[in-house]
């Protein structure tokens, strides 16, 4: 019996918080929920869902290359958005690219808020030299922009790899570009938070019953500084989708035979003037409905964790 009561007074605990009525009273918060919902699982659910599958070369024929969205004329019902110049299903395409574009969002996101939130407790917690070392680390890499630095190592490690692997090392580059670029923000935050938390009277207590340092960060500090973080971690996603858009679509990302948003976007704008212009328009709507959702979500959560603005 309590092991049925538990999960529904949870629920019931979430549907009654402050948090939950603040979210279910922005309508512009509720939309960019479900937009950011619905592209994510149709992204996920796209093997399932597209009606081709754009990397099957045997099913792609340049009969079908070029053709208009199915309102236009000279569309065809099987393909709802057109065809780009091989023939490929732009609305397949895209659901399979945006795969990779959250994929490469995601993943990220995830371990630059690790390292991020690692930095920062060793060194708001430790200090002294720690603390020097990561910091000055963490201002060379604030000292340059986010793009530059991720155009550089992209190019450092596809100029170490052999051109055959450039494809196939396409989405590890990505990640570990992205990572090495973003990680700083949650270090700084997490520090900052730190060295507050470690004066307070719980450390001190968990400091006298003889708890470990490392214990110490990750049971009793990094659950009270977490707040912050997943407010970066929202926006930040944004951001590494538009990074590797960015790149993608300068030539140095996902590569035309596994494409991402960019790559589709880098690619349809090669034919825009010609008039094909849906290749790059549905494409460049989804990359934008997807940031601003996502952007719309980490406004609202940032102000809704604020204790100032409650």
């Amino acid at each position: 019996m309590a092991l049925e009561v538990f999960p529904q007074s949870r629920l019931a605990a979430i549907l009654e918080s402050d948090l939950f009525y603040r979210f279910r009273t922005s309508y512009i918060t509720v939309l960019a929920a479900l937009v950011t919902l619905a592209i994510v699982l149709a992204a996920f659910l796209a093997p399932w869902i597209a009606p081709h599958d754009p990397f099957d070369v045997s099913t792609l024929s340049l009969w079908d290359s070029e053709l208009p969205p199915v309102w236009a004329e000279g569309g065809d019902p099987r393909f709802l958005l057109g065809t780009d110049n091989q023939g490929r299903d732009v609305l397949s395409a895209i659901l399979y690219g945006s795969r990779i574009s959250l994929a490469v969002g995601f993943v990220s996101v995830a371990l630059a808020m690790v390292i991020g939130i690692v930095v920062g407790l060793v060194s708001g917690y430790f200090g002294g030299a720690i603390d020097a070392f990561f910091m000055r680390i963490a201002d060379v890499m604030l000292s340059f922009p986010t793009i530059l630095v991720a155009l550089l190592v992209s190019g450092i490690v596809r100029g170490a790899l052999p051109r055959e692997m450039h494809d196939s090392a396409a989405l590890i580059v990505l990640v570990f570009a992205i990572t090495i670029t973003t990680w700083v923000q949650y270090a700084r935050t997490v520090r900052s938070s730190t060295m507050v938390e470690r004066s307070r009277e719980y450390v001190y207590a968990a400091q006298l019953v003889g708890r470990r340092p490392f214990a110490i960060l990750f049971s009793h500090i990094l659950p009270n500084v977490m707040g912050p973080v997943l407010v970066i971690a929202t926006i930040n996603l944004a951001m590494a989708i538009l990074i590797e858009a960015t790149l993608s679509f300068l030539g140095v990302g996902m590569p035309p035979t596994n494409p991402s948003l960019g790559t589709l976007i880098r690619v349809g704008n090669e034919y825009l003037f010609s008039g094909i212009w849906w290749v790059v328009i549905f494409p460049s709507l989804t990359l934008v409905a997807l940031v601003l959702a996502v952007n719309l979500l980490g406004d609202w959560l940032r102000d809704a964790l604020n204790p100032k603005l409650r």
